[in-house]
C-alpha cells in the first residue's frame, strides 16, 4: 500500500470502529482491529485527536455538497420542490450509518465537533433557507430567530429519519417518501399559520 493508501484505510477503519464503539474506543484496540501496529496510526495521526478531527473533515465537512445552496436559491422553482430536493439528497448523502452514529458519540461526550458542524449547517442551510421562506412571503409574521427555529426542526425531522434507522433500527417508511411527507408539511403549515 502507498503511503496516502495506508492512511485511507486507516481513516476509514476509524470510521467504522468508532461509530461502533464511541470515542472513548481505544487507538491500540483501532489497530488490533485493522491489523496494523498502534505507531503505524501514530504515524499518520500524531495523536487521537489528530485523527478524530480528520474524521470530522472527511465525514461532516467533504460530504458537504455546495450545489445544495445553488439549488436551494433557485427561485424559478417552487419552494416546496426545492426544500424537497436538498433534503432528499442531504439524506442519501448524510445520514449514514457512520455519520449518525458518529454524531450521537460526538454529543455525547462533550461535542467534539457538533457544535463546530451546527454552526457550518447554520450558515450553510438554515439560514439559506430562512432567505429564501422569507423572499417566499411564507413568513413575514415570524422573526428570523423564530423562523430559524422552525426550519431547525424540519431539519430534525430529517436526522431523526437517520437516528431511527441507524441507532433504534426502526424504520417505518421509505425516506424518499417521508422526506417529501415533512417538506410539504412544513411549507403548508407555515403557509396556513401566516394566513391565520
Amino acid at each position: 500500500m502507498s503511503p496516502a493508501e495506508r492512511e485511507d484505510a486507516i481513516l476509514d477503519g476509524a470510521i467504522k470502529f468508532f461509530a461502533e464503539v464511541g470515542f472513548d474506543g481505544q487507538t491500540r484496540e483501532l489497530a488490533e482491529r485493522l491489523g496494523i501496529t498502534q505507531p503505524l496510526i501514530y504515524r499518520y495521526f500524531p495523536t487521537k485527536d489528530d485523527l478524530i478531527e480528520r474524521i470530522y473533515q472527511r465525514l461532516y465537512i467533504s460530504r458537504w455538497r455546495p450545489e445544495w445552496e445553488t439549488q436551494l436559491r433557485d427561485r424559478s422553482r417552487p419552494l416546496k420542490d426545492r426544500l424537497t430536493g436538498a433534503y432528499l439528497i442531504y439524506e442519501k448523502i448524510v445520514l449514514t450509518s457512520e455519520w449518525v452514529r458518529l454524531f450521537l458519540f460526538s454529543g455525547l461526550r462533550g461535542n467534539i465537533f457538533n457544535k463546530r458542524y451546527i454552526a457550518f449547517l447554520s450558515e450553510k442551510l438554515i439560514g439559506p433557507i430562512c432567505e429564501e421562506i422569507e423572499a417566499n412571503g411564507a413568513a413575514a409574521h415570524l422573526s428570523r430567530a423564530e423562523l430559524a427555529e422552525l426550519v431547525w426542526g424540519l431539519h430534525g425531522a430529517v436526522f431523526y429519519l437517520g437516528v431511527r434507522k441507524w441507532v433504534y433500527e426502526v424504520v417505518t417508511g421509505d425516506p424518499d417518501s417521508t422526506v417529501p411527507m415533512l417538506v410539504s408539511a412544513f411549507v403548508d403549515n407555515l403557509a396556513g399559520s401566516s394566513a391565520a
